[in-house]
């Protein structure tokens, strides 16, 4: 069991700590539900015209939710820097 922190630095760092393993798990799961869809949409249901539009958003979507995704984690390791955490 992780040690209770003691000082504000330590409580900084328990966080990040967190946020540094819970950023990855996010991006597997939103990998994997994305992939799923566009399978879905595109391979499984390839005549169907409206299931191919929607894989379509999907795609569009997915990269603009990684690009924010990575921005985001960019942002936290930025912070983390300057504030010597």
């Amino acid at each position: 069991m992780p040690q209770t922190p003691t000082s504000f630095p330590e409580l900084v760092n328990f966080f990040l700590s967190f946020i540094n393993l819970l950023i990855p798990l996010i991006f597997a799961g939103l990998f994997v539900f994305l992939v799923w869809k566009i399978v879905d949409s595109w391979v499984l249901n390839a005549g169907d015209e409206t299931k191919v539009k929607e894989g379509k958003q999907y795609a569009i979507s997915a990269v603009f939710v990684f690009v924010i995704m990575i921005a985001a984690w960019g942002i936290v390791a930025l912070l983390k820097d300057t504030l010597g955490a």
